[in-house]
This record gives structure tokens, C-alpha cells and sequence, in this order.
């Protein structure tokens, strides 16, 4: 090869090195179809961990709860304990000073059966009564050492769950970061209206049913947050069992007890009614049916609650329905 074509050819490629390693060189960005496509599955995603989650906090509650229950208990036997212990050492004490049978001298020497008879029934009063307490504080000691047993696996337990919810909510957090970002970068994230007064319902519900979707419609507007309850923001399982509580049916708080709950309640989805509780495959997520084929609901992060048709929403995804 000449001389010159070799530096042509050198410097060629040291221009395309310089154009592959150069900071700043433009990048393609994922199509928003793309990025819409991986948004979906990081939502589907966030169902379930949102849902394991408010389940690790439901179970964290209950244990916490029991904990404070027997703390309370504890305290209120300790005190009785004390008062019995207090009884039996005065006992002790008036036995030491005057002997454990005052009087019964008196009583032989008096020499009249009936009065020696009299005295030896209220001697056997006195010492039965001590007796008893004795018998009570022994009971009460030994509970009282069962209950601090029982407390210190309770609170182990109670720790334990705690611990899992923390490491739950570092999950989601985690996850909610990459959707916050891949919104943001589509222009699609709703913050949401915490004071949001929604819609009025105008639906053909009636009764208690009226009274929940009443309540949903006046939620739409506000943003969806995991483990939201309200009023502010909610996620899907803590809207229906607010909306629900509201119209005086008490629901359990998870997507999951939800749906156990309501396990004699199940109706065909051909058979809707308004204010019946929808729920996803994989039981991530969940609404509640409006009425004319639409379903109100707190679908995920960088969304707020609001109305949806079943068959662009859940197309295909709906694992049944419960009437509460």
C-alpha cells in the first residue's frame, strides 16, 4: 500500500474510534412505545409488590396490636401481683408480732365447749383466708410469668414484620423511582389533587352499593400513592375498603383479604352490578364497577383515581368480581 493511502486510511479510522468513544455522541431514545411497553410491565410489577407490602403492614399491625394488648394485660396483673404479695407480707408480719393464733388461750380456758367450738371455726376462717391468698398470688405469679413468655415471642414477631415491611417499602420505592422517571420522560405523570372533590355519581346503582360509588367518585381526581388509605391518596385496595366503609360494610384492607373475604360473594362477570369489587389476574390490582361497562379506580403511580372502560383496561385480565 503507497505511503499516503496508509495515513489516509489511519487517520479514517482513528476519525470513526473518535466518533464511537466521544462523550456527548447522540444516543437513540426508546420510542414512546417502547417505553410505554416497559412501563406495563413495571406497573404489573408494582401490583404485586404494592400488594405484599400493604400485606406486610396488615400483618405488622395485627402483631403489634396483640404486643400492645398484652403489654396493657401485663401491667394490670403486675398490679394485682403487687397487691397480693403487699396482703400476704402483712400477714406474715401480724403472725411474727402476736402469733399465728391470738386468743387461742383464752378461748381453752374459757372451758365452755360452745365458745371453744366458736373459736376454732373463726381460727379456721382466718387461716383458709390466708390460705386463699396464698393460692391467689401463686396463680396470679405463675400467669403472670406465662403472659411475659407469651409478650416476648409476640414482640418477636412483632419485629419481624416490621422488618418486612421496611424491606417491602425499599422494594417499591426502588420500583416507583423507575416509573416516575420513564413517565416524566413521556410527559405522563399526574401528581393529582390531594383536595380533589371529584364527580358526582349519577349511576343507576342503589342502596349501600349508591353510597360507595357515591364516595369513590368523589375520590376521582385525587393521586393514587402506595398504601395510600386516604383522604388524601389512596392505592386500589385502600379506596374500596373506604368507599365501602363509608356505605357501613367493613372490608378487609388488601387486594388479597379482599378477596378471601368475599369468597361465598363471587359473581360472574357477565352478571355485573354497580358497586360490585373487580379484581386483576394475579390479584395485583382491583376497582369497582360503575356501571355501562366502566369501573372506577387508583391504578398506579403518576396516576390519579379515576374512571376506566373494563375492555381498554383490563381486557382479558379480569379474574372475577364480589358484591359486597
Amino acid at each position: 500500500m503507497p505511503a499516503g493511502l496508509g495515513k489516509i486510511a489511519v487517520a479514517a479510522a482513528l476519525a470513526s474510534a473518535v466518533l464511537v468513544v466521544t462523550p456527548g455522541a447522540a444516543v437513540a431514545e426508546p420510542s414512546p412505545a417502547k417505553v410505554r411497553a416497559k412501563l406495563q410491565k413495571l406497573n404489573e410489577r408494582a401490583d404485586q409488590m404494592v400488594e405484599r407490602y400493604n400485606q406486610a403492614t396488615e400483618a405488622y399491625k395485627k402483631a403489634r396490636k396483640r404486643h400492645d394488648g398484652l403489654d396493657a394485660e401485663l401491667t394490670r396483673k403486675n398490679a394485682q401481683a403487687t397487691e397480693l404479695r403487699e396482703e400476704l407480707m402483712a400477714a406474715v408480719v401480724s403472725d411474727y408480732r402476736s402469733g399465728p393464733l391470738p386468743g387461742w388461750g383464752g378461748v381453752v380456758a374459757d372451758g365452755d365447749p360452745r365458745a371453744v367450738l366458736g373459736g376454732m371455726a373463726t381460727l379456721d376462717r382466718i387461716t383458709e383466708t390466708r390460705a386463699a391468698r396464698l393460692r391467689a398470688f401463686q396463680a396470679a405469679t405463675k400467669d403472670l410469668r406465662d403472659r411475659y413468655g407469651e409478650a416476648r415471642r409476640v414482640l418477636a414477631e412483632t419485629e419481624a414484620a416490621r422488618d418486612k415491611v421496611r424491606g417491602e417499602r425499599a422494594k417499591v420505592e426502588k420500583l416507583i423511582a423507575e416509573q416516575t422517571r420513564l413517565l416524566r420522560r413521556i410527559g405522563s405523570f399526574r401528581t393529582g389533587d390531594p383536595r380533589s372533590t371529584g364527580m358526582t355519581y349519577s349511576g343507576p346503582a342503589s342502596g349501600n352499593a349508591r353510597v360507595a360509588l357515591q364516595f369513590a367518585f368523589a375520590q376521582i381526581g385525587k393521586p393514587y400513592r402506595f398504601g395510600g388509605t386516604g383522604p388524601g391518596s389512596y392505592d386500589c385496595s385502600g379506596l374500596t375498603q373506604a368507599a365501602w366503609r363509608a356505605a357501613g360494610v367493613s372490608l378487609p384492607r388488601t387486594t388479597w383479604t379482599q378477596w378471601g373475604w368475599g369468597a361465598a360473594r363471587r359473581v360472574p362477570l357477565n352478571a355485573l352490578q354497580p358497586g360490585d369489587l373487580l379484581f386483576s389476574k394475579g390479584l395485583g390490582h382491583m376497582g369497582m364497577y360503575a356501571g355501562d361497562g366502566k369501573m372506577v379506580h387508583a391504578p398506579q403511580t403518576g396516576d390519579v383515581i379515576k374512571i376506566s372502560d373494563l375492555d381498554g383496561y383490563w381486557r382479558g385480565r379480569l379474574v372475577g368480581a364480589i358484591r359486597p
